[in-house]
């Protein structure tokens, strides 16, 4: 062990007991001296917070440098704010407004908090996990541009966090194997919400880290427990602590000095005399002396990890729930809240000032000093900033305005969007900065085309399997040039790693342009990193195909309904249903459009089909509205496919809207037809992007080139493979009458036309909607 002079070792204790102070008085003042009007529950984790404060501690002032990013626990929040309040990073007024709206949020927020929060942590498993593709997208981006502006990426993970699927379809991925800039720091408190953790896991996750790749460190005891256990007889004191229940131990560091000596020895007098020296008053804390409270093991260990092998490093450090403080090792302290006495024994326990409850500490204090090198060290006033704005304004100057796609013949929109990347690929500027990544459904999701021309990233030029087949036919390189990554099985591990990409610009200094793919059906498994990557400020594409029950013989397992609702509904996401493949092209470069803006883009859905679709009928539109316009219609989320002005109509026939959104165009054109014979005036409204059509409305903003004034009572069809509530919201933007035609249960296999006739979105069904649409029209 490394030996840490004593003037170091002592300003870190202070520190970290002013740490302790801060991160506790937060939680207290939020739940019992800020005013609470209505009663609501404000919470707080102070014990989850406690156990981490030693930890934070070290890596704060100590051991990270500038370049260093760190996802810390969502319960450790309070003592992060503390640390940066300290480091001079957050203003003082933000103690006291833990949980307050405009104040600290509950979990660190890289968009939400005042303080510099690398990454968003709160939904558990995923804080664990953001740094890994963060690591991932530094490999990559170190590769192609030749550096990265950040050094090491850092998750303090709760052990019960382990329980998390998450944690561990990343840690099997093969692309995240061999970071070497990856640590985690493993808070191994023993204890989750409501239960004490069986000991036996330790060994079992060490285990897994291990085969999986990682260097495993563990900073399990203190040097005064090592002190004892390197004595005559101190075998016996580690093999009693070692063999004990988790249980046990939490309950004896509970005890007094007395009853503590009496349980631990039981009979053994040999342990009994190695134990004879350390005083009743001093014994809980010697026994309760783990190395994740131990500032010295933990540099060690620290600096073990700067030093380990190229490969992703995990130190289990051992630490007890609520250190610190009176509730420490309580099976249930979780959300446990210390009272007024409580917490005035421990302003005096820590010798802090009763007239500055907030107080830092002067500048001229070896803890003063301390801080002030630390922030230096962290945050220096020259430090490169992430990549400058006129990257992201190059970038979106290269963007065409429309991409060479068919005009003519079928096409799908899945299809199509193969051929727009291969678009892109002709376009230096744009194509260096794309990067494509997808679940293991490459080819199946038309990604073969751009993998071929650009490659696969691996860290490492591959050997060339020409011999085997699959290479043969897919024609995939792999090596440092490549721009594609590939991912197993996991949406979770795909959202994640687009979130990452995403933030590129932010957090490693190079703008990208992350592009992914995987089936509509299973965005909903990766829901939860998704939402991740939109709350954390990410830019994306992502691309969901084949969708909806036109995925007929598929089965119903396969036929997705809900993604447009979610397309609609997540925050800081656009989302286009494209049916032909000029308007899937336009709904591309504007992803990309909102990849370049940092300050106002946002991520962007494409849901797409592989079913073809005749080209041509965009003619009639083109013709009536011109290209420009058209795209520009169907860049803000929708046009008329047909207008009723274009064909003679009785002076008195009802006058309908038919709106729809993707492939069940062709069947919405046939029943227009069909109602149009039959003396109905009919418009057909091409929904292209429903969300921004909602968004506009809610603005305040008219949609008349949609639906114009005149018509502003005309009954309206809703239909969609989807849903049928995703476009019921169209006949509140005039309060006509409205009828939604959609898919609201399970489907099953078996042909197209068979599905769309039992759920009633065929031909026919629209027909029927449309007649009764027009009865509504003529009676009003």
């Amino acid at each position: 062990m490394a030996q840490y002079d004593q003037a170091t070792i002592a300003t870190l204790e202070v520190i970290q007991r002013r740490v302790l102070w801060l991160a506790t008085l937060m939680v207290h003042h939020a739940n019992h001296i800020r005013p609470n009007a209505d009663g609501t529950k404000v919470g707080g984790h102070q014990a989850s917070s406690a156990s981490m404060v030693t930890i934070l501690t070290a890596l704060y002032f100590h051991a990270l440098r500038h370049g260093d990013r760190v996802a810390v626990k969502p319960h450790a929040s309070p003592v992060f704010h503390a640390i940066q309040y300290l480091l001079g990073q957050l203003p003082r007024r933000y103690l006291a407004t833990l949980r307050e709206y405009g104040g600290l949020q509950a979990y660190p927020s890289r968009t939400k908090d005042p303080d510099p929060v690398d990454f968003s942590t709160g939904s558990v498993g995923l804080g664990a996990v953001a740094p890994a593709f963060a690591a991932l997208a530094a490999r990559y981006v170190a590769t192609q541009f030749g550096t990265a502006t950040s050094r090491r990426f850092i998750a303090l993970v709760g052990d019960a966090e382990l329980d998390e699927g998450s944690v561990w379809e990343a840690i099997l991925d093969p692309a995240l194997a061999g970071l070497e800039q990856l640590l985690w720091i493993v808070d191994l408190n023993r204890q989750s919400l409501d239960r004490v953790v069986p000991g036996i896991r330790a060994a079992q996750l060490k285990r897994l880290f291990a085969e999986s790749g990682w260097h495993v460190l563990e900073a399990k005891y203190g040097t005064r427990l090592e002190a004892l256990f390197g004595q005559p007889d101190g075998d016996r004191l580690r093999q009693r602590i070692d063999t004990m229940a988790n249980e046990e131990y939490q309950a004896l560091i509970r005890l007094p000095g007395a009853a503590l000596r009496q349980r631990l020895i039981g009979d053994d007098q040999r342990l009994a005399a190695l134990v004879a020296g350390v005083a009743d008053d001093v014994l809980p804390e010697v026994v309760a002396n783990l190395g994740g409270h131990d500032l010295a093991t933990l540099l060690d260990t620290l600096a073990q990890a700067d030093a380990a092998p190229r490969q992703p490093t995990i130190i289990f450090a051992y630490t007890i729930k609520g250190w610190g403080l009176p509730i420490a090792g309580h099976p249930l302290n979780h959300s446990q809240l210390l009272s007024d006495g409580q917490i005035e024994a421990l302003r005096q326990r820590l010798d802090v000032d009763p007239a500055d409850l907030w107080a830092g500490f002067p500048d001229d204090s070896p803890a003063g000093a301390w801080c002030r090198h630390a922030a230096a060290r962290l945050y220096p006033a020259a430090a490169t900033p992430a990549a400058a704005p006129d990257q992201a304004r190059a970038l979106a100057a290269a963007l065409p305005e429309t991409l060479d796609l068919p005009r003519q013949g079928l096409a799908s929109t899945q299809e199509s969007f193969g051929r727009a990347l291969t678009r892109l690929a002709d376009i230096p500027a744009l194509a260096r900065r794309i990067i494509t990544t997808s679940p293991d459904v490459s080819v199946s999701t038309n990604l073969a085309g751009w993998i071929n021309r650009m490659g696969v990233f691996a860290p490492h030029a591959e050997p060339d399997f020409e011999s085997a087949e699959v290479y043969r036919l897919l024609r995939w390189q792999r090596g440092p040039t490549g721009q594609h990554l590939e991912l197993g099985i996991s949406e979770m591990n795909l959202f994640m790693a687009l979130s990452m990409l995403g933030l590129s610009h932010e957090l490693l200094g190079e703008l990208l342009l992350p592009i992914g793919t995987v089936y509509d059906p299973f965005v909903c498994r990766g829901l939860d990193a998704l939402i991740y990557g939109l709350y954390s400020g990410a830019r994306f594409i992502v691309a969901g195909t084949p969708s909806g029950v036109t995925l007929a013989p598929e089965g119903g397992a396969h036929q997705s309904a809900v993604t447009p609702s979610l397309g609609m509904e997540l925050p800081d996401l656009l989302s286009y249903e494209p049916c032909f493949a000029l308007e899937l092209g336009w709904a591309l470069l504007e992803g990309l459009r909102q990849c370049c803006d940092r300050t106002a883009g946002r991520a962007t859905y494409l849901r797409l089909s592989t079913r073809p679709i005749d080209q041509a009928l965009l003619e009639p539109v083109i013709a009536r509205l011109g290209l420009a316009t058209l795209r520009q219609q169907v860049v803000q989320g929708g046009y008329r496919l047909i207008d009723r002005h274009d064909a003679a109509h009785a002076a008195d026939a009802p006058v309908i809207q038919l709106a729809a959104a993707g492939a069940i165009i062709p069947e919405v054109l046939d029943a227009a037809r069909i109602l149009a014979d039959e003396g109905v005036a009919v418009n057909v409204l091409n929904l292209t992007s429903p969300r921004q059509l909602y968004e506009r409305w809610r603005a305040g903003a008219a949609l008349d080139w949609l639906i114009p004034p005149d018509e502003a009572a005309a009954p309206i069809v809703t239909i969609h493979d989807a849903a049928s509530h995703a476009l019921a919201w169209l006949g509140s933007i005039h309060g006509a009458p409205l009828q939604a035609l959609g898919v609201d249960r399970f489907g099953q296999s078996g042909a197209r036309t068979a599905l769309y006739r039992s759920h009633g979105i065929d031909a026919d069904a629209i027909v029927a909607a449309g007649f009764a649409a027009a009865d509504r029209a003529l009676r009003r």
